[in-house]
């Protein structure tokens, strides 16, 4: 069993992009930003990954700003450095410079030890074809579900 509570996934993605890779990498944060996040007050609807200089860098993270915190607070959209090693860095970095691929932020979550955790994906934007397919797909298993349930009763 995975002892993880996650906080915020991006649902949109899995409809958006085919998922090819996933990696967990550990989040650069202020104390704010933390405690924000145990609230559950954050969005990944905007976010991407880049790599710069040979770091990594979530952007467009929203962090919603601590309710008790005072005037001093943080930003709710800034670049958060990403902890990955150099390898997985340099092997993301190869995987982007392909053409159509991207990296982008799924979920965060807090591990067994309490750590904020973001867990990123190589992944390839689909086409109009096959978000049809996609959205199919998941009805057929919905109706299949349903009759299932139905014939238990």
């Amino acid at each position: 069993m995975i002892d993880h509570k996650t906080v915020v996934s991006n649902r949109k993605a899995f409809y958006e992009y085919h998922i090819l890779e996933k990696y967990e990498a550990g989040m650069e944060l202020l104390g704010s930003e933390v405690k924000s996040l145990r609230e559950g007050n954050a969005n990944l609807k905007q976010a991407y990954v880049l790599i710069r200089k040979g770091q990594a860098w979530a952007t467009g993270i929203h962090i919603k700003p601590y309710s008790h915190t005072g005037f001093e607070g943080h930003e709710a959209v800034r670049n958060r450095k990403l902890l990955l090693n150099a390898k997985e860095i340099q092997k993301i970095k190869a995987k982007l410079e392909q053409k159509g691929l991207t990296a982008i932020p799924l979920r965060i979550y807090f591990n067994k030890k309490g750590w904020a955790k973001l867990e990123i994906a190589l992944a390839k934007g689909k086409k109009t074809y096959d978000k049809r397919n996609t959205i199919k797909e998941r009805d057929i298993k919905r109706e299949s579900q349903r009759e299932m349930s139905n014939r238990s009763k």
